[in-house]
């Protein structure tokens, strides 16, 4: 490792947590539209008769649909010049990987909604809080499904390792490099499934004593 780094751009580390910045952003972005999303279909689903098969049958969609090909059929659905009383309304790059992934953040949330609100109505609180560690978990995986974002130009972690990459002139040093942005976003992503577990734990206690 020590011969790769006089090899890096003096501002790759700046810009790769500055990337990792935009990873997290992403998720927040995905989450949050999915936690309102969501909700809603949670609601629905419980609510019986033809809205509750209607409600699954989306989060089934949602549940399926490849960020990928979200991604691309957002780009290519609105024009780039696209405008509202004067206004444009064309999403960012960056916006446009966050509604990519809200299929799956708003369908994970309605999954995981749907049986808190059923713990609830039987009792258990418990069973309920697990919503919130369930919630937190899903945020760590959007960060790193938020790499997707390298592929159309955003300047997230991913992408910044990659154009690194292009500057080395060999291959056991990319290789290095990329070994380093894995532990760079695994410890990152250790530390927040860390937390989810104290959050669980805590929950438990608190839950069982009161």
């Amino acid at each position: 490792m020590s011969q790769i780094l006089p090899q890096l751009s003096a501002d790759f580390l700046p810009q790769l947590l500055a990337g990792m910045v935009v990873n997290f952003e992403i998720a927040a972005i995905a989450l949050v539209i999915g936690l309102a999303l969501g909700a809603l279909l949670a609601l629905a689903r419980l609510a019986g008769g033809v809205t509750s098969g209607i409600a699954a049958s989306v989060i089934g969609l949602m549940r399926a649909a490849p960020t990928f090909v979200v991604m691309f059929f957002l780009l290519n659905i609105i024009p780039r010049n696209a405008t509202l009383f004067g206004l444009g309304v064309a999403p960012s790059a960056l916006m446009t990987v966050a509604l990519s992934l809200v299929p799956y953040s708003a369908s994970y949330v309605a999954d995981n909604g749907a049986e808190a609100l059923q713990q609830l109505r039987r009792g258990s609180r418990l069973g309920a809080l697990l919503f919130l560690p369930n919630v937190t978990r899903a945020f760590f995986v959007l960060v790193m499904s938020s790499s997707a974002g390298a592929a159309i130009g955003v300047t997230e972690g991913i992408a910044v390792i990659l154009r690194e990459a292009e500057l080395l002139p060999a291959l056991g040093d990319k290789l290095v490099l990329f070994a380093i942005g894995i532990v760079f976003f695994g410890v990152t992503l250790q530390v927040g499934f860390a937390l989810v577990r104290l959050l669980q734990r805590r929950l438990g206690r608190w839950a069982t004593s009161a």
